[in-house]
């Protein structure tokens, strides 16, 4: 079958830093470790589910990889080479006998790899339903690897064909399209943040960085009834059109910290050296973008007892102030992508509510899926991925519905 499949190679991965640093916004295809290619597929399990790829996402963790930007303290919870792609949208081809899956049934596949997809007994935080906090990724049954598209022996979204274990699935129903399906694992990636830290009706809530995960965020908090204020920082234009369409109160295009701390109300302090210091101002801040930038801003922006939430992936974030951390008490927190959460009174899993608000019909997606190509135009799709400013990009996916035919 043709496979999307990505290498491990350390002189590409800091070329490809170092690259990035200079070009931020440019894919350079023919230096990454990455090539389509027809490879021969085997279900780790003969107890896991068969899949026809229907359409897959790239996901901002796939721009990070080809970027040299992943974190290195994270290189054990991934084995190559791996298939890439874990925002799978797909149909049973083939399923076990004793499966409450059958051929021709659409699904998406909740990607991550916890103890039972392992053959472990669960751990500590599996047991409590919180399986994205496993134990267990780099052992058992299955090479190391948190989620599917970073793990060797689970194959990925980006190919004719994956496998997945039976417990990853969430069925979709007809009234769910494809294209609509797709944005399930991002919106998942936001609903998880959004259950654990449900703003206050009189709180002023900063949404930072207005890519797919910040837009989900805007609207999640709408549909779910949220009357905070929504204050949204986007980059460009067409970012800032999209969040308002989904919602936010106000929306600030890259703001100065000045402009920022006007707009959730805090106390301005000019200071000889450092850039000025803020008082007062927001009770919960989503940090979409996960840069020192941000990071800072979150940390003058936020009032006493103030939380900020860390939902883009980040590694090292360069030299930050932390004065603010202890002195006016701040909670930082992270949101590692989706297991389970609480919604008025009872325990939800975040993938199954995912789908269901996107089968609700009221959800509002228009334009978040921005771009599809077809898996042989990868390399087109990934350059899209890559530069938002010019493609206005927010969500690419990569069609397999056509492969193979």
């Amino acid at each position: 079958m043709q496979a999307l499949v990505y290498y491990r190679s350390i002189p590409r991965y800091l070329l490809a830093k170092a690259l990035n640093r200079v070009w931020p916004h440019r894919f350079f295809p023919h230096l990454a470790p990455m090539k389509l290619q027809e490879i021969t597929f085997t279900p780790p399990n003969p107890g896991w589910v068969v899949l026809r790829s229907r359409l897959c996402g790239i996901c901002g963790s796939d721009l990070n990889l080809l970027k040299g930007a992943e974190s290195l303290l994270l290189e054990p919870y991934a084995s190559l080479p791996a298939v890439l792609g874990h925002e799978v949208v797909a149909e049973v081809a083939q399923a076990p006998p004793d499966s409450e899956w059958h051929p021709g049934q659409r699904v998406v596949v909740e990607p991550l790899l916890p103890c039972e997809v392992r053959g472990l007994p669960p751990c500590r935080f599996c047991a409590q339903g919180q399986y994205n906090l496993c134990e267990n990724f780099t052992r058992g049954g299955l090479a190391p690897g948190t989620i599917l598209g970073f793990n060797r022996d689970a194959g990925g979204g980006m190919a004719e064909f994956l496998a997945a274990h039976p417990s990853r699935l969430v069925g979709l129903p007809e009234t769910v399209s494809d294209e609509a399906a797709v944005l399930t694992d991002s919106l998942a990636s936001a609903l998880q943040p959004v259950l654990d830290h449900f703003p206050q009706a009189r709180d002023t809530v900063v949404i930072y960085g207005a890519g797919i995960i910040g837009q989900h965020l805007v609207r999640l908090l709408r549909v779910l009834g949220a009357t905070a204020r929504l204050v949204a920082v986007a980059r460009y234009p067409f970012q800032k059109e999209l969040a308002q369409a989904g919602g936010a109160d106000l929306i600030l295009l890259e703001p100065g910290r000045k402009e920022l701390g006007k707009a959730v109300g805090a106390h301005w302090l000019p200071t000889t050296l450092g850039g000025g210091n803020l008082e007062g101002g927001a009770d919960l801040f989503f940090d979409c973008v996960g840069s020192r930038a941000s990071l800072q801003e979150a940390l003058l922006a936020l009032r006493s007892q103030g939380t900020y939430v860390l939902v883009g992936t980040a590694g090292a974030l360069g030299m930050v102030d932390f004065s603010s951390l202890w002195f006016r008490e701040l909670k930082l927190t992270g949101s590692a992508m989706y297991a389970h959460s609480r919604l008025q009174g009872q325990q939800v899993r975040t993938y199954q509510l995912a789908v269901d608000l996107l089968a609700r019909g009221d959800y509002p997606s228009q334009g978040l899926l921005s771009h599809t190509f077809p898996l042989k135009d990868y390399r087109q799709a990934f350059k899209t991925a890559f530069n938002k400013k010019l493609h206005h990009t927010v969500k690419v996916a990569l069609d397999m519905r056509e492969v193979g035919k």
